[in-house]
């Protein structure tokens, strides 16, 4: 994935201030991938064990190891009845944006590292950047 960006990127140059891949850990280990993202200029916005973790943090704190997706679903549908990765609404997650960005820095890892600690996510940092 950050090959292709870094490509797509480069076939379209100048018309870009930067570019992120946005990649969650689930069962894949990212050291190789976090490694070519810095050599390629590409940076990454890692959510360790999955993406939905970034939607959590959208209504409460968590600091509790979560081994995979399911583990974030459960609490996630509590907060968002009817839940499903493939169905997000933007209208669901709206009012706790900012509560999200926070609570994410409070995880203290550091862009791009936020893969080795459980849980994480670094989205935080691309919502700053495009909002």
């Amino acid at each position: 994935m950050v090959k292709y960006a870094a490509g797509m990127r480069d076939r379209a140059e100048g018309t870009h201030d930067e570019v992120w891949c946005v990649v969650d850990v689930d069962e894949f280990d990212l050291d190789k991938a976090a490694a070519t993202a810095r050599r390629l200029g590409i940076d990454l916005a890692i959510s360790n064990p999955c993406f939905e973790f970034w939607l959590l943090l959208h209504f409460e704190a968590c600091s509790a190891p979560l081994t995979c997706y399911g583990d974030v679903a459960k609490r996630l549908v509590k907060h968002v009845p009817g839940f499903s990765k493939s169905a997000l609404r933007f209208a669901d997650y709206e009012s706790g944006i900012g509560s999200a960005v926070e609570r994410a820095k409070k995880h203290g890892v550091e862009l791009g590292s936020e893969h080795g600690r459980n849980p994480s996510t670094g989205v935080w940092a691309l919502v700053e950047k495009i909002t």
